[in-house]
């Protein structure tokens, strides 16, 4: 349970500390439901990965082979961005 200051009988100084404590624990929980999200992505990409991407290796076609470009290539994007590479380089 959270406790409300009165805006009429609290120093302003302290009204604004307790919003900016708010606003903190909502980014915090913002981002770690971000975080859980990405991890679940990167759990079933894993998993996908080790079942050879639902394609049979006997089989592989040079779509299949497009295919895998074309997610190497988005994973790249984040990559790239995530550890300031390619054309997010410093």
């Amino acid at each position: 349970m959270t406790i409300r200051l009165n805006p009429q009988t609290t120093p302003r100084h302290q009204l604004r500390a307790e919003k900016a404590q708010r606003n903190r624990e909502a980014a915090l929980n913002a981002f770690l439901g971000k975080k859980a999200e990405i991890d679940d992505m990167l759990a079933r990409l894993s998993s996908l990965s080790d079942n050879h991407f639902n394609t049979d290796p006997d089989a592989i076609t040079w779509g299949d082979v497009g295919t895998l470009e074309h997610y190497a290539h988005l994973l790249k994007r984040i990559t790239d961005s995530a550890f300031s590479e390619g054309e997010h380089a410093e």
